[in-house]
């Protein structure tokens, strides 16, 4: 292989790995600070990527603008989702344990509540539209223009989380509470109001993810599911609670796959991410980025 081939298949891996980290950040969010296991996620990501669709398909607004947009929508529904069912299942659970079993299952019920709605709404073809699909040179390497822009977008939005997470109050107290929830409440830190807010921003990411991906492939209402999946191997990757964790094992295992599917077959994708999710929690379980006692 050339020079040139090596540089667009790596380029290929990272780019789907920007958007493999961008969702597995906001899920890492929410497992982290609340341990809610929220296996609808994806489908989420699919409820964004349906509404830029929909928004340009039928009003020609541009995907772009939609990507904030998407943000805010899916960060208010995650508001209202967690009033509804998680704050109720913190206030009637004897423990942490029960907790974590009892919003597994609610998050069951989500995925399959999002999968029909969008089934329902929007039918089960493909859809797609057309952004930015002339190539770029850069040197003799070729790219989409739509796959870079969906790149650089996704690592300038996992970047914002990690600098939020690491130099603001906010972020502090977010780590506080991952590293030792009774300590940061006993110092007056208010779960009340920054588990709802953080279990937003985790939705409105995977809006953000939804939003980047319909630019560049097509969507279906059950695109969500294997996205959820990877994000949890993601996790793994990176270590549970690590911000900065989940984006480098994200781009690892994006550029894994490609090399793996170039040197092997396509249809080992699913083998490989597995591989590796089994071989990082034999050797590994911490994962492989993270740190003990730093978790952002």
């Amino acid at each position: 292989m050339s020079f040139t081939a090596w540089l667009e298949l790596i380029a290929s891996g990272l780019i789907t790995g920007g958007i493999y980290a961008l969702v597995a950040l906001g899920l890492n969010l929410q497992y982290g600070l609340m341990r809610i296991l929220n296996i609808a996620h994806g489908e989420f990501l699919m409820i964004g990527a349906y509404i830029t669709w929909m928004a340009q398909d039928a009003l020609g607004v541009s995907p772009l603008l939609m990507v904030p947009v998407s943000f805010l929508l899916l960060m208010g529904l995650g508001l209202v989702l967690h009033r509804l069912c998680f704050r109720r299942l913190t206030a009637t659970s004897p423990n942490l344990d029960v907790f974590e079993a009892r919003g597994l299952m609610v998050a069951f019920g989500l995925m399959f509540l999002a999968q029909n709605f969008a089934s329902f709404m929007w039918g089960g073809e493909l859809r797609g539209y057309d952004y930015l699909t002339d190539s770029v040179k850069i040197g003799e390497a070729q790219f989409a223009g739509n796959k870079l822009l969906v790149f650089g977008l996704a690592l300038a939005f996992s970047a914002a989380l990690i600098v939020l997470m690491r130099m603001t109050l906010l972020g502090k107290g977010v780590r506080a509470l991952m590293q030792s929830p009774i300590g940061a409440q006993l110092v007056g830190i208010d779960t009340q109001r920054l588990h709802p807010l953080m279990f937003g921003i985790g939705l409105g990411l995977s809006g953000i993810a939804g939003s980047l991906l319909s630019m560049a492939y097509t969507i279906t209402p059950s695109m969500g599911e294997p996205y959820t999946v990877t994000a949890l191997i993601v996790i793994t990757l990176g270590g549970f609670g690590s911000m900065s964790g989940a984006l480098a094992g994200g781009l690892l295992l994006g550029v894994i796959e490609a090399l793996g599917m170039h040197f092997t077959s396509p249809s080992l994708k699913a083998l490989l991410s597995y591989s590796v999710f089994i071989a990082v929690l034999l050797l590994r379980p911490e994962g492989l980025f993270a740190r003990k006692g730093r978790k952002a």
